[in-house]
């Protein structure tokens, strides 16, 4: 009987466990794994890597420094044939990636390599996309750049958001891994280098970058709207120095004679101008209230006509 490869796992968010539990299904002694302390202002709507850690009994480290000494010698010590990152969200140093005998690996969820970087679904929904897709890569260097192992590709739906997309990849990932593990532990897995000419790069997204800016196309809005919404801090706009966040809406063609930014309220249903086109508003967050149907109607009526920042 072959003795089970060691691995030391870098990991967190959903995809962390799903990478996790993908390499317990093809008998990985995972060693050690790292992971990170919940971010008090961030919203967790993931699954938790400590607590899977720990509920199977798997040594589990959230307080060593990526890349320290100390780290780098966690790593080190567990000996490891294998290096696995499944959504850990610091670059590796070099110095970590030697501590593995056989090869360091990455789950990245894009189709590299397009969107290389932070948060790609998001923005792969904010660019109009019609695809993406979970890519299983060895870790160099530079971040999302090694040749690649396998990829599995998702449409992305015309009204998806990226909670939508996210679950779509999730279960890509688990195929994928199911699919590439074996080769990978056999030592035959293929390495496709990536085209540098068609590579982007995709910076990471925070919650003031929900600004919407009023003079985009209604088509551009409506997806910068369901690339951010639940579990996402939301596309916002101010209105009468109040923040509005809009959670859902649709883009229509017609501008209904409203300038960029003008709210309007024809039909009792809340429209807003845009560059091109309106956009239907469905449902929204103002003063602290979720407002939908006829109390979104009833909330913004009083401000039609004003024009949003």
């Amino acid at each position: 009987m072959k003795k089970a490869p060691p691995a030391v796992v870098f990991a967190y968010h959903n995809m962390g466990v799903i990478g996790l539990e993908a390499l317990i299904r093809r008998g990985v002694d995972v060693k050690m794994v790292f992971t990170y302390h919940d971010d008090p202002c961030e919203r967790c709507w993931f699954a938790s890597v400590a607590d899977w850690c720990g509920e199977r009994g798997i040594p589990c480290d959230r307080d060593a420094a990526a890349n320290s000494a100390l780290f780098v010698e966690m790593v080190r010590a567990c000996e490891p044939d294998f290096l696995f990152s499944f959504y850990y969200r610091d670059v590796l140093s070099a110095e970590v990636l030697k501590c593995a005998r056989r090869s360091a690996i990455n789950l990245h969820g894009s189709l590299l390599p397009k969107y290389r970087g932070r948060a790609p679904v998001n923005w792969a929904i904010i660019n109009g996309e019609k695809e993406t897709g979970a890519t299983l890569h060895y870790m160099t260097a530079r971040p999302d750049a090694g040749d690649i192992i396998g990829q599995r590709s998702v449409v992305i739906g015309e009204q998806d958001t990226a909670s939508d997309v996210y679950a779509k990849l999730e279960l890509a990932a688990g195929i994928l891994l199911d699919e590439m593990l074996p080769m990978i532990l056999e030592r035959n897995a293929p390495g496709i280098p990536q085209n540098e000419d068609e590579a982007t790069v995709c910076r990471r997204r925070r919650p003031e970058d929900g600004l919407i800016n009023w003079h985009d196309s209604a088509r551009r809005i409506f997806n910068l709207i369901r690339a951010v919404t639940e579990p996402y801090p939301g596309a916002f706009t101010w209105l009468r120095g109040d923040k509005l966040i809009i959670w859902r809406a649709l883009p229509e063609v017609e501008s209904f004679g409203l300038a960029p930014g003008e709210l309007g309220a024809a039909d009792r249903r809340i429209r807003i101008g845009t560059m091109a086109g309106s956009l239907l508003v469905e449902k929204a967050e103002y003063r602290g209230r979720i407002l939908a149907g006829g109390e979104l109607t009833d909330a913004l009526l009083p401000f039609a006509g004003s024009f949003l920042s």
